[in-house]
C-alpha cells in the first residue's frame, strides 16, 4: 500500500502526533480543517497540509508565514 499524494500532519511542540494521507486534495483540505478543530486548542499545536510529490507545504495552521 502506498501513501496518498497529500499528507496532513498534526504536531504538538514539534513532535508528530497524527498523520494521514489522501489522494484527493479536497478530502485532505477537509481533514486539515477538521484536525484544526479537533486538535488546534492543544498547547503548541501545529497542523500542516503538504503535497508529497513536490514536498511543498500547501497550508499550515497557525500560519508560520
Amino acid at each position: 500500500m502506498t501513501a496518498g499524494h497529500y499528507r496532513v500532519t498534526v504536531t504538538t511542540d514539534g513532535e508528530p502526533l497524527l498523520q494521514g494521507w489522501w489522494d484527493d486534495v479536497e478530502v485532505a483540505r477537509r481533514k486539515f480543517a477538521a484536525w484544526i478543530g479537533e486538535h488546534g486548542s492543544w498547547p503548541g499545536a501545529h497542523v500542516a497540509l503538504a503535497d508529497e510529490e513536490t514536498g511543498e507545504t500547501l497550508t499550515e495552521w497557525p500560519d508560520r508565514g
